[in-house]
C-alpha cells in the first residue's frame, strides 16, 4: 500500500508555501513571501468564485500551507495564533463553503470527527484509530468492484474509502 503522512503539523514562519486546491505547489514549490502568498491564496479563491475576506484569506493560509488533515478546531487554533480573533462559527462556515466550490474536501471519521483535507485529487485515507493520525492512501491501492447501480436519477459522484487502523498487540490480534 502506497500512504502519505499528512499529519496535522501547525507551524508556519514567514515566508510560506502556498498548494494549489489540487495539492500541486504554486510557483514550482518555490516558498514565496507572505504577501505573494497572500495574493495565490486571493487568486485561488477568486479562481473558485469565492469573496476573498479577511477571515477567508487567513483560513485558506493555514489549509494551503501544504497537504494536511485538520479539523476545525485545529485551525481556529492556528489562525488565531497568527492572525488575531477569528471566531469557531466563521472556521465552521468557511470550511462549508471552501468545501461546496471544491477547495478542501470533508473527511468524516465519524459524526463528532471531521478532518478538512487540502488534497482533493482522488484519493483514500487510512485513520489510526488509537493516535487519531489521517494519512493519504493512493486511489489505485484500493480495488472497489461492485458498486450498487444508483437509484433512478442518479450517479455516483464518489466513493470515499477510510482505512481504520490501531497497532498491532503483542499477541499479534488488533
Amino acid at each position: 500500500m502506497k500512504f502519505v503522512d499528512n499529519s496535522p503539523k501547525i507551524e508556519r514562519s514567514d515566508p510560506v508555501s502556498v498548494r494549489s486546491h489540487s495539492g500541486a505547489a504554486r510557483e514550482s514549490g518555490c516558498e514565496m513571501p507572505y504577501s505573494q502568498a497572500n495574493a495565490e491564496v486571493v487568486a485561488m479563491l477568486h479562481e473558485h468564485g469565492i469573496k476573498p475576506t479577511h477571515q477567508r484569506i487567513q483560513i485558506a493560509g493555514v489549509l494551503f500551507a501544504k497537504p494536511q488533515h485538520l479539523s476545525a478546531d485545529q485551525i481556529l487554533e492556528a489562525v488565531n495564533a497568527r492572525h488575531g480573533y477569528v471566531s469557531k462559527a466563521t472556521v465552521y462556515n468557511t470550511l462549508g463553503l471552501f468545501s461546496r466550490k471544491g477547495l478542501i474536501r470533508e473527511v468524516i471519521i465519524d459524526p463528532s470527527k471531521v478532518f478538512y483535507d487540502s488534497t482533493t485529487h482522488p484519493h483514500h485515507h487510512i485513520y489510526n484509530v488509537d493516535t487519531g493520525k489521517l494519512m493519504d492512501l493512493d486511489h489505485e491501492a484500493i480495488n472497489i468492484l461492485g458498486l450498487p447501480v444508483p437509484p433512478e436519477g442518479t450517479v455516483i459522484d464518489g466513493v470515499d474509502v477510510v482505512v481504520r487502523v490501531r497497532p498491532q498487540t503483542a499477541a499479534g490480534s488488533a
